[in-house]
């Protein structure tokens, strides 16, 4: 082992860093030699590329082989069921509307699912489970093929079934009891396709945890969300308001069924949220008390271990604060392993503040004036000098979305719900620069899972209808989903507040869009089966969305790996005239153009 420069050494297995540049495993007399290029050639380990963050990532698969003690623990544990235990009877009416005693589920004509359910804990999660049983099994078809698809080496996917058990080994000594029992509720429904993944309960409590793998694992871009509050002088009726774009992207079926859950617990304050079959965290949502909560995910460093998730910690502050200081003592009280910003509001305090937390760092951010904007960074005290926070304004397009939303509100001195969707919608850089369509530096980056307005004081919510936050805004009133009367089985949405949808959706250019998005999976598939393209399929793709600065970097990089370099050069310098995203990827195109450079003297 002359050429290692560093070791770890667990029993009889060795894990080494090595001068030829790579990693060394040695596991029995099995050993394993990783090049570090193959590792920083790989998109889904891009980020992977100090030597601690490696020795982590791969220190994980060996202790998965090398321990079970705490993986059995968690493999074997059972919520509290303490409950009746009384499968519910569903009534199905028609193809959209089902019914469970008073529970009900219903598709309205804007094409979103409504979920109107209420009990205790396990009444909860088996009334959900048993209502939305198709469209939980197409969500699991979804995410799980997903996986496959990024992974589809059977070996590969074993290797990460067992690494999701050990990483996720404390999981559920963070999650209050009250959850992991509806949990189990709604996973009596689950499909028994993926019981090889992990058993029905012990994968749903894994899938609260998926948005929190994913943004560390992957530091994923996009999970660009912007979010704003506004009170007082910023707003025509002076009172609170808010909206926000969910721009979680896991593919367009992921998003495909979006529920309004109305929840009515036996403990706490009822509640709405948005959200998806099988999820009982919260991302977006608002109680009857007039608390608000939604989530921005901000920088984070690889977790060795997963603790709450951040959307179970957003289902607490929901279920049982009304004040922005009852919502800031619960978030004390749980340990995450991301960093994320729950932008919180209360229509009793009559304003909203940041709550950034961190595994490391806890900070409540609180602006002077009547204006809260929230994009993917921190801004409290206790992160001023965080290197990770800096490095993201620095590198990400999180500043810059701060800035359009800044500059955006300063031309509109007072809002209201109209002009907040015409805010979450816009399309435009700064300046109104042409930007091109679903560059991430936009507040519409045309592939959100959801947008949603408040008005707290009021108890009124709107929620975008597909695509993405372009269709009509549908408008609910919790004071009177909440009232005590009786509902009939039938959509609760106020029509008459209906925000009308995006002119946008009728224009050539969004069909050009949707035709880009077909033509961009082409290209990247021929990039990385090296198949030909014609100059004919090159105009096209590239007039599709000219402003858009990755359709030049595709074919420069197509042109680049042909050995076409004077080609790719021109289509190269073509992307840095345009806005690109990140400053990691304009850094990519210079290095392109240093490499062409030194290949055509």
């Amino acid at each position: 082992m002359k050429w290692f420069r560093s070791c770890l050494k667990f029993n009889k297995n060795v894990f080494c860093h090595s001068d030829k540049g790579g990693i060394s495993l040695k596991i029995n007399d099995l050993r394993l030699f990783i090049p570090f290029y193959s590792i920083q050639n790989d998109r889904k380990l891009k980020g992977l590329t100090n030597f601690r963050q490696v020795i982590s990532f791969f220190s994980l698969f060996i202790l998965v082989s090398l321990t079970s003690c705490g993986i059995s623990k968690s493999v074997r544990h059972q919520p509290i069921t303490d409950y009746n235990h009384e499968i519910p009877k569903v009534i199905k009416h028609s193809d959209s509307l089902f019914s469970s005693e008073e529970n009900f589920l219903v598709q309205n004509k804007f094409g979103q699912w409504e979920l109107y359910v209420s009990g205790n804990p396990l009444e909860r999660g088996l009334i959900m489970g048993a209502l939305y049983e198709p469209l939980y099994h197409y969500q699991e078809d979804v995410f799980f093929g997903k996986v496959k698809e990024i992974v589809p080496s059977k070996f590969k996917q074993s290797l990460l079934r067992q690494f999701l058990k050990w990483y996720n080994r404390e999981m559920y000594l963070h999650i209050p009891e009250e959850y992991k029992t509806e949990i189990y509720g709604v996973s009596r429904y689950a499909t028994n396709k993926y019981d090889d993944i992990a058993p029905k309960y012990l994968r749903s409590l894994y899938l609260h945890g998926a948005h929190d793998i994913g943004h560390a694992m992957q530091d994923l871009a996009l999970v660009g969300c912007s979010s704003v509050a506004l009170w007082n002088d910023k707003t025509e009726d002076g009172k609170l308001l808010l909206g926000r774009n969910f721009d979680f992207y896991a593919g367009d079926d992921f998003a495909k069924n979006k529920i309004i859950t109305f929840v009515n617990p036996d403990e706490g304050y009822p509640f709405a949220t948005v959200t998806w079959a099988g999820m009982i965290g919260v991302v977006s949502g608002m109680n009857k008390a007039g608390l608000t909560i939604t989530m921005n995910a901000g920088k984070s460093d690889i977790p060795v271990v997963a603790k709450t998730p951040i959307s179970i910690v957003a289902r607490e502050i929901l279920q049982y604060a009304t004040t922005i200081d009852e919502a800031v003592s619960i978030a004390r009280k749980r340990e995450v392993f991301v960093s994320e910003a729950l932008m919180v509001s209360s229509a009793k305090d009559r304003k909203a503040v940041l709550i950034e937390m961190s595994p490391e760092n806890f900070g409540v951010f609180e602006v002077a004036n009547n204006e809260l904007v929230c994009t993917n960074h921190f801004r409290s005290e206790a992160y001023a000098n965080d290197e990770n926070n800096k490095q993201h304004i620095l590198e990400s397009h999180s500043q810059y979305r701060f800035d359009r939303m800044e500059e955006i509100l300063s031309e509109q001195p007072k809002m209201n719900p109209q002009k907040i969707a015409g805010l979450l919608r816009n399309r435009g850089g700064l300046k109104d620069e042409l930007i091109g369509y679903g560059n991430e530096k936009a507040l519409n980056q045309l592939l959100a899972h959801h947008s949603v307005i408040f008005q707290p004081e009021d108890l009124l919510m709107w929620v975008s209808s597909s695509p993405y936050q372009l269709g009509e805004f549908v408008a609910y009133d919790l004071k009177e989903i909440f009232s005590s009367e009786k509902k009939e089985f039938a959509s609760q949405h106020k029509k008459e507040l209906t925000i009308p949808k995006d002119d946008f959706l009728e224009s050539d250019e969004y069909k050009n869009y949707e035709l880009y998005r077909i033509e961009d999976r082409k290209i990247d598939k021929a990039i990385s089966d090296k198949s030909d393209l014609s100059s004919e399929e090159i105009r096209k793709y590239q007039q599709l969305n000219p402003d858009l600065w990755s359709v030049y970097y595709k074919i420069g990089k197509y042109y680049y790996e042909k050995g076409y370099y004077k080609a790719s050069q021109t289509e190269f310098e073509k992307a840095l005239s345009k806005e690109i995203t990140t400053l990691p990827d304009q850094r990519n195109v210079e290095k392109y153009l240093k490499k062409i450079n030194r290949k055509l003297r």
